[in-house]
């Protein structure tokens, strides 16, 4: 069996350049439901955050891969407009590409694998993928979406653990990747004080290469929370 870990880190537009229409359509809500003035500022700037939340005003500015039989990865990543050459560190190899280019080699390189793991990578991983592609007139070369249940699955499998180890949603607190990490004794990629709420201010800092780094640490954390979930829970 071939196993592939996968994560990606996402960016949103600036919603303050954005077509009046577009914003009207982002935040006509907050304009009905705000109490007062202050509570309309804080629900407008939380919004502006989270864009990079949805395929639709978002990209992705990193596309990190684990082989968990080899324990060797590469995380592709957008540079824009810097000179920064491909390098390595440990066993992951790091290689900046536009986000066209990055979608291509992870599509490329997902036909040699017939498992893939991912931690919530179902609701967002995997969506984010496709829907990103498919604006690049990228078709995806696996699907990863293919029934939510694990028996329901045919050819490739995807394993999302977040689905796993919450038995598709029936725990009640479903926990962040942090969360589980913890519970296991797992090293936690938050560890370094970098959350996937930094990125996008680090990708406008121009830091390109610790948005990469970081996410060598969810697929590490993955990889290891997956082996524990194969060993004790998987049946």
């Amino acid at each position: 069996m071939s196993r592939l870990i996968f994560d990606i880190e996402t960016v949103g537009e600036n919603f303050d350049t954005l077509d009046p229409t577009t914003q009207e359509s982002l935040s006509w809500w907050i304009k009905q439901e705000a109490e007062d003035e202050k509570e309309y500022e804080r629900t407008l700037a939380d919004l502006k955050n989270r864009l990079g939340f949805s395929p639709l005003t978002g990209e992705i500015v990193a596309i990190g891969v684990l082989d968990y039989e080899r324990n060797q990865g590469v995380v592709y990543f957008q540079a824009p407009n810097e000179k920064i050459k491909e390098t390595s560190e440990g066993n992951f190899k790091f290689k900046p590409l536009n986000e066209k280019e990055m979608l291509e080699s992870f599509w490329e390189g997902a036909k040699k694998y017939d498992e893939f793991i991912s931690f919530n990578g179902r609701a967002f991983d995997a969506p984010f993928l496709s829907i990103r592609s498919a604006v690049h007139e990228i078709r995806p070369t696996v699907d990863l979406l293919q029934g939510r249940y694990l028996y329901q699955q045919r050819g490739v499998k995807h394993i999302d653990l977040l689905e796993q180890l919450t038995s598709y949603g029936a725990l009640r607190k479903k926990g962040s990747l942090h969360l589980w990490a913890r519970a296991f004794g797992i090293q936690s990629p938050k560890a370094a004080g970098i959350s996937g709420d930094d990125v996008g201010r680090l990708f406008n800092e121009k830091k390109y290469l610790d948005i990469a780094k970081y996410n060598t640490g969810d697929l590490v954390a993955t990889k290891e929370l997956y082996s524990r979930w194969e060993k004790y829970l998987r049946f």
